[in-house]
């Protein structure tokens, strides 16, 4: 990391809750200024700006809330050192063959659609001069999914949207080298759910072949490799602990 920390923020998107949130602190106590958007306002984020992390609320799921997003965020700074794609949605398909059925199958495959991959793609063309601001090396990283190497019975849009979110991660590379490197991050089983039972667990961990919950600090852990490696941009870094030699 550059020693100018202070000057130019890490942008990250989704960083009110879980690995976001995770990676947020963990640059803000390093001295890392940082912006998060969040989706919904909650008193947990009180303890986020009480480490000067600034909070931006954000609506992913339309045009318009992007574009908002986006005039606020160049109201907030002038430059940026990195962009980190977190923000997500997780809505399973939805099936039937009517009208109705297909239409709320429609409405579901493009709010995935605008949060995984259009919020990103007008997000990192927006940012742009603000990437060139900083004097000092410049990334954009994009969280995905491993579950993209196989696809999905339940969650189909998920999956299809992710998977474009990594091929927007080469497109972006090549468009931006070679002054801003862009790479993806695709984890699998990095933290559970609070309500996720004891047999789910079980047979999730089985999946992968270290078969470990491992927590939100192996993504900063990843994240912070790819800021500090100058040599690497148009690559998707699996981690998920081993899933596709099991």
């Amino acid at each position: 990391m550059t020693d100018d920390k202070a000057l130019s923020p890490i942008l990250i998107t989704g960083g009110g809750r879980r690995l976001g949130r995770h990676a947020a602190e963990s640059f803000a106590d390093s001295g890392q200024s940082v912006i998060i958007t969040y989706r919904t306002d909650r008193p947990e984020l009180d303890s986020l700006r009480a480490k000067s992390i600034v909070t931006l609320q954000a609506d992913f799921s339309h045009q318009a809330g992007i574009l908002d997003f986006i005039e606020r965020l160049k109201a907030e700074t002038s430059s940026l050192r990195a962009v980190i794609h977190n923000a997500s949605d997780w809505l399973p398909d939805h099936k039937g063959v009517d009208n109705a059925d297909l239409a709320e199958a429609a409405a579901g495959f493009q709010q995935l659609f605008s949060v995984h991959m259009l919020a990103p793609m007008l997000i990192n063309q927006a940012c742009e001069p603000l990437l060139m601001a900083h004097d000092g090396a410049r990334d954009i990283i994009h969280l995905t999914d491993a579950v993209v190497r196989k696809g999905s019975k339940k969650h189909g849009s998920y999956v299809a949207t992710k998977a474009g979110l990594e091929s927007l991660t080469q497109s972006f590379a090549a468009r931006f080298a070679p002054d801003i490197k862009v790479n993806a991050i695709a984890p699998a089983l990095i933290m559970f759910q609070p309500d996720d039972d004891a047999e789910y667990r079980e047979k999730a961990l089985k999946k992968s072949a270290l078969q470990i919950e491992p927590g939100a600090e192996v993504i900063t852990q990843t994240i912070c490799y790819i800021l500090d490696n100058p040599y690497l941009t148009g690559v998707v870094l699996p981690v998920e602990g081993g899933r596709s030699v099991v």
